[in-house]
């Protein structure tokens, strides 16, 4: 894999026009990527003992009651909550500040620069959250909920994309603070629902459809890269990254798609006869 241009690493460090960064934000973020690249095997690693989780944790619980769990279910949405919130507010300032401009689109997926520390330390703390989201399972598993595919499909997928895409360090990783702002009330939805607190089913039809909103959108987005590079511009991405992700995305949707029929539109039908 190349390294990267230096061009493409120069970080406004303060006071930008969209975002400033604080000391703590600031990391070597080539060191960082370096390590990432040598290290994908952990990525794989921690896929496979997700799945193997899954299969054997699903084998332990099923002669034994479900735990409860109210309040660690609780604190871990609340928690998810909080951070998707703070990755909301410092991240996606850039991605619409880009997306502002003409031809935002273009400067938001393909150009390097502008670019901020901000933006990249909550970028990578994205990377390693989705190894976290992973527990989200564990909690199903040990209340023996019902796990349907669209769930472990997803989390592995998302691990996949965000890492490989930080490895290449792409300019479309901006997006990713998108998935951050759906999670903001996603999780806020969970933390309150653990607790017991009766919400209108209406509530969660309306993030389901938020979630295919931003699944969409992600397919626009790869198949805006798709034509940029049609026409012969100059697009900082891979197109490693762009078919996989793209491809995932779009299954991604479907399965949604799938859930929200199977969830809503039928119930729909149910209530009506």
């Amino acid at each position: 894999m190349e390294l990267l241009e230096a061009e493409e690493v120069k970080l406004v460090r303060i006071v930008s026009e969209y975002v400033e960064a604080y000391d703590f934000e600031v990391y070597d973020i080539v060191g960082t990527i370096l390590w990432f690249r040598e290290h994908r095997i952990v990525m794989w690693t921690t896929i496979g003992l997700y799945l193997l989780g899954i299969y054997f944790g699903q084998k332990w619980m099923k002669n034994r009651p479900p735990f409860k769990l109210t309040f660690p279910l609780f604190f871990w949405n609340l928690g998810l909550a909080l951070f998707s919130i703070i990755c909301t507010l410092r991240g996606i300032p850039e991605l619409l500040y880009l997306l502002s401009k003409p031809d935002g689109m273009y400067q938001a997926a393909c150009v390097g620069p502008p670019h901020n520390f901000a933006t990249s330390f909550w970028g990578l703390m994205i990377v390693l959250s989705k190894i976290v989201e992973l527990g989200d399972t564990a909690f199903i598993i040990l209340r023996k909920q019902k796990l349907i595919a669209l769930h472990w499909f997803h989390h592995a997928a998302t691990l996949l994309i965000c890492w490989i895409g930080y490895e290449y360090y792409e300019t479309g990783g901006r997006f990713m603070f998108i998935n951050l702002f759906v999670h903001s009330f996603m999780y806020s939805y969970y933390a309150f629902k653990a607790l017991g607190v009766k919400i209108s089913k209406n509530v969660s039809q309306a993030l389901t459809t938020l979630q295919i909103a931003q699944l969409a959108y992600g397919v626009y987005v790869a198949s805006s890269i798709l034509y940029f590079w049609a026409q012969g511009r100059p697009c900082r991405m891979h197109f490693e990254t762009v078919s996989f992700s793209g491809s995932i995305i779009a299954i991604v949707l479907v399965l949604f798609i799938r859930f929200y029929k199977q969830s809503y539109t039928a119930r729909d039908k149910i209530k009506m006869k």
